[in-house]
């Protein structure tokens, strides 16, 4: 049985949402609110006891509005009639964790309309207020529940929504391109197939004749031995392209390579770099002349520690030597040609040098030639991680060089850097074993944003939180504004000067009071009517605040008129503690 603790935390911090980034960030927020809401109680005079259970409240309350964002809004704006400390840095801080929390537009909508009735309700049942003043009370408290809770809701509620529907065009855009690429993949795939069966049925067809016609002469007792030699190399020759061509077959049919060297009947290898040195052999015995041991000059030589290559680099360094011999049979013959594999530390170099041809009238009329050789083994070597290079030397020679890997390199992605929108969704590594499926929104997109060539999306994306940071700070201001000229109107409403207290006398007839003074019916003065020194009995009493500031933050200086049978009987200067 798991204990209630345990219970209560796994029900609280839910797998993968709580990193330990996000602790720190929660607690410093929680210990920031807390001494706010400390600090703005001790100005407006709260006792200690008040002071210490708001801050206790507000460091629960921030922790807890990711878990319950409803209740949290709801307790919040409640609290906030009781606690003036929570008004508006903890009613902000609610307002945009709920916006983008809560579910649904219309669960928003009675969340966000129920904190406002409920923080409404507080503040009337607060007291200290008259009838007349109804309407200014909660005109006052509708716009300060709207700057403070309302447009940070709204902000981050617009924000989190457009980061979601955003993720969602890049979730779709990826799987049509996978879907396009698997089509276009299938597509390649019908194409291979057909070419492998074509020249099966006439490449084969035609190789196995040359085999069995050149075994045929071989052994015929009418052939001189150099004859023998030569119809000999060219069935060798005719059955290893049997051989390769089995396995070109079976690429295009499987569309992978063999993961391993094959070697024919004769034990042979028949590709990598096992097979060089026979490549190499079967070059120097190619050449006219042969016979008389006059074939070509090819000199082999090995540098540096012998390393394992992975099998697809092995078979393109194979191909690489092979395609460069053809080239220098054909393109300058009778021309000495050097052959140098070197291991080094971290790749594998295979380079290939032929001089000039020393005798042009013996290059070939018409070489049979695609004039796709180089550009296949550049392509080949691409694809396992290296690099061809292919160009004439100084001296008239040609020089063919390759840089292999000795890993394997991982395949490339299914979609391409050019078809990539955006920077699709890059993979969450799991936190403790769980993956991660609260992605934060500011991690996301910073994430996309730094794989983004040029940086387009992420100063958008600033601009966007800017946009809608200045919208809310304007509104605050028209807001705040607005309260400042009608507390201003207010005041001229509720306050003389000291000399227009001295100017009225008692006994003066109330008619006359009262058309030299304010009529004190404001905003301003409410919670003054029933404080300072005991009433003449039977007496109507008004107060006026005096344009003098008071001794302390907690006082005010008010003067009070008190009338009895149609004239002022009293006048009072005196500290009013609101």
């Amino acid at each position: 049985m798991s204990s209630p603790i345990a219970v209560g935390w796994r029900w609280f911090a839910q797998p993968g949402q709580w990193s330990r980034r996000r602790i720190a960030g929660e607690v410093v927020l929680a210990l920031i609110l807390g001494l706010l809401v400390v600090g703005l109680g001790d100005l407006v005079g709260e006792s200690a006891p008040e002071l210490y259970g708001g801050a206790c409240a507000a460091v629960v309350l921030s922790v807890l509005r990711r878990r319950l964002p409803v209740s949290v809004l709801v307790l919040t704006s409640g609290l906030s009639t009781v606690i003036d400390g929570f008004v508006p840095m903890m009613m902000m801080v609610v307002g945009w964790s709920a916006g983008r929390r809560i579910p649904g537009a219309g669960r928003a909508l009675a969340a966000f309309t129920g904190a406002y009735l409920l923080g409404l309700g507080g503040t009337l049942l607060d007291g200290g207020w008259s009838r007349n003043h109804l309407p200014t009370l909660v005109l006052l408290t509708t716009l300060l529940f709207l700057a403070t809770t309302v447009v940070p809701g709204l902000a981050s509620r617009y924000w989190f929504q457009r980061r979601t529907l955003l993720q969602t065009l890049q979730d779709r855009n990826l799987q049509l391109l996978r879907e396009r690429e698997m089509v276009a993949w299938q597509a390649r795939l019908r194409e291979r197939q057909r070419i492998a069966q074509d020249m099966h049925d006439s490449l084969g067809h035609q190789l196995a004749l040359i085999a069995v016609h050149t075994g045929a002469l071989e052994v015929d007792r009418e052939l001189t031995d150099r004859q023998r030699e030569a119809v000999g190399v060219l069935r060798e020759a005719s059955v290893t392209a049997m051989h390769e061509l089995r396995e070109v077959v079976g690429i295009l049919r499987d569309g992978v390579e063999a993961s391993a060297p094959v070697a024919d009947e004769s034990g042979r290898v028949a590709r990598g770099t096992a097979g060089i040195a026979e490549l190499v052999e079967s070059a120097r015995a190619a050449g006219p002349g042969s016979a008389a041991g006059a074939g070509y000059a090819v000199e082999l030589r090995r540098l540096g520690d012998v390393r394992p290559l992975a099998a697809a680099a092995d078979h393109a360094a194979y191909r690489i030597v092979q395609e460069a011999l053809t080239n220098a049979f054909k393109h300058a013959p009778g021309a000495p040609i050097a052959v140098e594999l070197r291991y080094e530390p971290d790749s594998f170099v295979v380079e290939i040098v032929n001089a000039a041809a020393a005798d042009t009238a013996q290059v070939v009329g018409e070489v049979v030639s695609g004039g796709q050789g180089l550009t296949g083994l550049h392509e080949r070597a691409r694809l396992v991680g290296g690099m061809v290079h292919a160009g004439p030397l100084d001296d008239g020679g040609f020089r063919v060089a390759g840089v292999l890997p000795y890993g394997v390199v991982e395949a490339a992605p299914i979609v391409g850097a050019m078809d990539d929108f955006r920077g699709q969704r890059p993979a969450v590594p799991p936190r403790n074993g769980v993956p991660v499926t609260d992605w934060t929104v500011s991690e996301r997109e910073l994430a996309m944003g730094g794989r983004i060539g040029g940086g387009r999306s992420r100063t958008g994306g600033v601009a966007l939180g800017c946009g809608i940071a200045v919208a809310a700070v304007a509104l605050l201001v028209v807001a705040s504004l607005f309260g400042v000229f009608f507390l201003m109107g207010s005041l001229d409403k509720g306050m003389i000067t000291p000399d227009e207290y001295d100017a009225v006398e008692v006994g003066m007839p109330e008619a006359d009071v009262r058309g030299q003074l304010p009529d004190g019916d404001t905003f301003a003065t409410v919670g003054l009517q029933g404080t300072g020194p005991k009433r003449p009995a039977g007496s109507s009493c008004f107060v006026l605040m005096s344009s003098e500031t008071g001794e302390s933050m907690e006082s005010e200086p008010v003067f009070r008129f008190c009338f009895k049978d149609g004239k002022l009987v009293e006048k009072r200067a005196y500290e009013a503690k609101r």
